[in-house]
C-alpha cells in the first residue's frame, strides 16, 4: 500500500520512515513460517504492567455452554491501570452467577486473565459490517450504563 486516499495523517501513522506498514495486528509465526493473527494492539489490556489479549479470554469463555457471544475489554482501574470486563450474550435464560463463571475461567486461564467484571447484555453496539464496537462497551461501562447488569 502506498497510503490512504487523501489522508496523509493516517498514512504517516501507518507507514514508518522505512516503508513498513503497521497494521495494528498481533500475531505469531510458527516453525513453518505461517503467521496466525491473534488480536489487535488497540484491544490489548494492560493490567498491572502485564499485556492481556482479549481474544484469548473470549475464546475460553465461548467454551461455556451458556455463552452465545462474548466481548472482553479493558476498563479503567486506579490500582491496576485496567481491569478485564467480560460482556456476554447468553444462549438462553440460564445465566450462571459470577462465582461459577470465575471458576470456569480459572480452569482455563491464569488469575490475572480472570475478568473482574461480568456483564450480561441483550444486544451489542455493532458496526455496519456487524462487528462488536468494543470502544462503545468501554465508554458505556465508564458512564455506569451497565451498573445494574454487573454480576
Amino acid at each position: 500500500m502506498t497510503g490512504y486516499n487523501d489522508n496523509p495523517e493516517a498514512t504517516a501513522a501507518a507507514i514508518d520512515d522505512d516503508g513498513w506498514l503497521h497494521t495494528g495486528d498481533l500475531g505469531r509465526m510458527d516453525a513453518r513460517g505461517y503467521v496466525k493473527i491473534t488480536g489487535r494492539v488497540k484491544e490489548m489490556i494492560i493490567r498491572g504492567g502485564e499485556n492481556l489479549f482479549p481474544a484469548e479470554i473470549e475464546n475460553a469463555m465461548l467454551e461455556h455452554d451458556a455463552v452465545a457471544e462474548v466481548a472482553v475489554v479493558g476498563v479503567p482501574d486506579e490500582k491496576w491501570g485496567e481491569q478485564v470486563a467480560c460482556f456476554m450474550r447468553p444462549c438462553s435464560e440460564d445465566r450462571p452467577e459470577a462465582a461459577a463463571l470465575k471458576s470456569f475461567i480459572r480452569e482455563r486461564l491464569s488469575p490475572q486473565k480472570t475478568p473482574a467484571f461480568w456483564i450480561y447484555v441483550d444486544d451489542w453496539p455493532l458496526t455496519g459490517s456487524g462487528k462488536i464496537q468494543k470502544f462503545k462497551l468501554r465508554e458505556a461501562f465508564e458512564r455506569g450504563d451497565y451498573a445494574s447488569s454487573l454480576l
